[in-house]
């Protein structure tokens, strides 16, 4: 932990695999793999990027 109280958050498998099932509402796959982290970790996402709404997360900012 740092001192915003922020954690890393490992790439694993799973989100690999889920990446690959989501809607192409987004071109950018490293976009698309901090959607499916967001998603499956439960979490907000933190981005300006209004195209990251069209998926079924929590996106703050």
């Amino acid at each position: 932990m740092n001192a915003n109280a922020l954690t890393e958050l490992p790439v694993s498998l799973m989100h690999a695999l889920l990446l690959q099932n989501l809607p192409l509402h987004h071109k950018d796959p490293f976009d698309r793999l901090l959607v499916a982290q967001a998603m499956m970790n439960q979490i907000p996402l933190l981005s300006a990027d209004q195209q990251l709404s069209a998926y079924a997360i929590n996106r703050l900012w």
